[in-house]
């Protein structure tokens, strides 16, 4: 695996691969990282609570609670869901809801 940051801890943009989201143990505060790929423009998003426990994807037998907060996730940024894959919600929804 290919380290995606300079020295400095700097991230290099043309070392990661496009719409692939990594996980970033070491960083203070987002859980993870994209180079997020659309019309050809590229953009670095960082997106997620460090630590945080989000409901993960459905699971059979699920419980009600998480349930309901994975529904209160999706009505709360529905909206910057919407716009696609240059926004943090987007990247959030689809990986860690």
């Amino acid at each position: 695996m290919r380290s995606y940051y300079k020295s400095g801890g700097k991230v290099d943009k043309k070392a990661m691969a496009c719409n692939k989201p990594r996980r970033t143990p070491s960083h203070a505060k987002k859980s993870h990282i994209v180079k997020a790929c659309e019309n050809g423009k590229e953009k670095i998003i960082r997106y997620g609570e460090q630590g945080a426990s989000t409901a993960g994807k459905p699971k059979k037998g699920e419980s009600a609670k998480m349930k309901a907060k994975r529904k209160s996730f999706k009505a709360r940024h529905g909206k910057n869901i919407a716009k696609g894959k240059m926004s943090a919600a987007y990247w959030a929804n689809k990986s860690k809801w």
